[in-house]
Parts: structure tokens; sequence; C-alpha cells
């Protein structure tokens, strides 16, 4: 079931009055950088992953 731009609007105005106008900045740096981290994260364990195979082929 998608959210129309009504549903969408209520849900940005309930988010605002939790956390003020102030905080909402503070809040998507803090949930992009945690993006980036995991992204970060994945990468290391898919490269780690094709290392390992690359040494079993090998041996």
């Amino acid at each position: 079931m998608p959210l129309g731009p009504t549903e969408l609007i209520i849900i940005l105005l309930i988010v605002v009055l939790l956390f003020g106008a102030r905080k909402l900045p503070e809040l998507a740096r803090g949930l992009g950088q945690s993006a980036r981290e995991f992204r970060k994260g994945l990468s290391e364990e898919e490269k780690k992953a094709e290392e390992a195979k690359t040494e079993q082929k090998q041996s």
C-alpha cells in the first residue's frame, strides 16, 4: 500500500512536532552518516569474501 502525499505530509508534521525544526538537519546528517558507514562495511565484507575465494582457488 503506497503512501500518498497527504500521508507523507502528516508524517512530516508529526516528525517536526516531535523533534523540532532545529533537530531535523542533525537527524538527517546522522542518518546519512549511518547509511554511509553501513554501505562501507558491506563493501569491505564483499572484498574480504572475494579475497578468501581467490586464496582458496590458489591453494
